[in-house]
């Protein structure tokens, strides 16, 4: 495929990034704000820090991968990682429309770690939608020069971005209320 073709290719989905890059966002901190009363029958925060451990696995399986030039396994791998971080935006909205949020506990030192650590995942995690998403698009329309040029900066984000969703699960853990 010429370069003309994928520059038009690129162009049909540059309004769908921009939108997705906003509107996640924004709906996720609308929904915030809404509030649930319903009981989910299992408690999320494990189960959605083990999806961002699998996603940080499946990133670095990823990226082993076209370093060993498997191009149909690291196109599922990277796939699948969209799949994962899409089941854990939707839990963790869910867990957070039905349940308080919590505080942390934490004092001295390890509370400046923890906010750190959250502010940081939260600023990345934001910033990192339209970085999957070019690094995505650029894939499936053959602009491999493009895609490998972005998914430089795109994956140590993502992989920071699930690696620290795991820490800051694992920091908060105690100060979750015990009626689970």
């Amino acid at each position: 495929m010429n370069n003309t073709t994928n520059v038009k290719n690129n162009k049909k989905y540059n309004r769908i990034i921009v939108i997705l890059s906003v509107a996640i966002p924004l709906v996720v901190a609308v929904l915030f704000g809404v509030k649930l009363d319903v009981t989910l029958p299992v408690f999320l925060p494990p189960i959605y820090a083990t999806i961002n451990a699998l996603t940080a696995m499946v990133l670095v399986l990823a990226f082993i991968a076209i370093r060993n030039n498997k191009i149909t396994l690291h196109k599922r791998l990277m796939t699948f990682a969209i799949v994962l971080s899409a089941a854990f935006l939707v839990m963790y909205v869910a867990y957070h429309m039905t349940s308080d949020s919590t505080k942390f506990g934490g004092e001295g030192a390890l509370k400046y770690i923890y906010y750190f650590i959250l502010i940081t995942h939260i600023l990345l995690s934001i910033a990192v939608i339209p970085f999957v998403l070019i690094t995505y698009v650029r894939a499936i329309t053959n602009d491999f020069e493009r895609h490998k040029k972005i998914a430089k900066t795109t994956f140590p984000l993502w992989l920071y971005v699930a690696v620290t969703g795991v820490l800051v699960y694992i920091l908060i853990s105690p100060y979750y209320p015990t009626s689970f």
